[in-house]
């Protein structure tokens, strides 16, 4: 649970890092740039350990994720202009959802009542931070965007099926070649030379995305999935308090109440789940 906690909280560090380059760039060049940068983190691991360590046992199933994850980030960017914030946030925490159904039904996973009751829980507490700003505008690129959750999902359920062969090094950097390379046609289409500072975004980008894949494998590889998935709402707390810290912005009595909800819910299902952990292990 503290991997998929450090995972959330660098994720939310990347979402900030990457509209902040994507206001400067085409969403889709600042897409490249990430998974390049990506790349580029991991290169002196690449080169200190020798490229053969790297080969993935399954390269075809390697570029199979990819594929499933540069269509998901592609559907997110196309609808992101023309949805609000609100709704944007709402909608992307169903991926926890879609995620532990897929677990159920393709990793042959628990369906565990505790683990929906917090998922659950946790979905409750972004509707009360978010739900006083629900528009429901934005039409045909609502239910676009909401086709990107299934897909983020499969994604990472495909990850959680890949740890079982693969380390967690090697799913990463094989993310950031594949999301590169299938991603560098639609850069190409609005591409503009970046300055030092769009570059050095994007290499920010890269450090808190690669960190935040590892550290999430590195949860996957450890536990269920689906166990995983409370924790993923603690992202909007997160940024609740990045917001409050680089930005001066006061939390409204909404996001008190809902990030009260999301934090008592991951701390309920976290002592659960050790408390499962270590009935297993007698």
């Amino acid at each position: 649970m503290l991997w998929a906690t450090l995972g959330g909280f660098l994720f939310v560090c990347l979402n900030a890092t990457m509209r902040g380059l994507a206001r400067q760039l085409d969403p889709f060049q600042a897409q490249f740039i990430r998974y390049l940068m990506g790349l580029v983190v991991l290169a002196p691991m690449l080169l200190r350990s020798g490229l053969a360590s790297w080969k993935p046992a399954s390269v075809r199933g390697q570029f199979g994720r990819g594929v499933v994850h540069t269509s998901a980030l592609t559907l997110w960017f196309l609808a992101a202009p023309h949805v609000t914030l609100a709704d944007m946030t709402a909608i992307g925490f169903m991926t926890p959802i879609f995620i532990m159904l897929g677990a159920a039904l393709f990793l042959d996973e628990k369906m565990q009542a505790a683990r929906w009751v917090a998922a659950m829980l946790g979905l409750v507490g972004v509707l009360i931070v978010v739900g006083p700003q629900l528009s429901g505008q934005g039409g045909v690129w609502l239910l676009v965007l909401l086709g990107s959750s299934p897909l983020f999902a499969a994604s990472f359920i495909i990850v959680k099926a890949q740890t079982r062969r693969e380390s967690s090094t090697v799913i990463v950097a094989w993310q950031s070649i594949t999301v590169a390379l299938l991603s560098l046609p639609l850069a190409l289409l609005e591409w503009r030379s970046p300055t030092l500072g769009q570059w050095l975004l994007g290499l920010l980008g890269g450090i808190f995305g690669s960190a935040g894949h590892y550290a999430m494998t590195r949860a996957f590889s450890a536990t269920d999935i689906s166990a995983t998935q409370s924790v993923k709402f603690l992202e909007m707390v997160w940024a609740a308090l990045l917001g409050f810290v680089i930005f001066q912005a006061v939390p409204s009595g909404w996001t008190l109440i809902g990030g009260t909800v999301i934090c008592a819910s991951t701390v309920w299902i976290a002592r659960r789940e050790a408390l499962r952990s270590a009935r297993r292990g007698l």
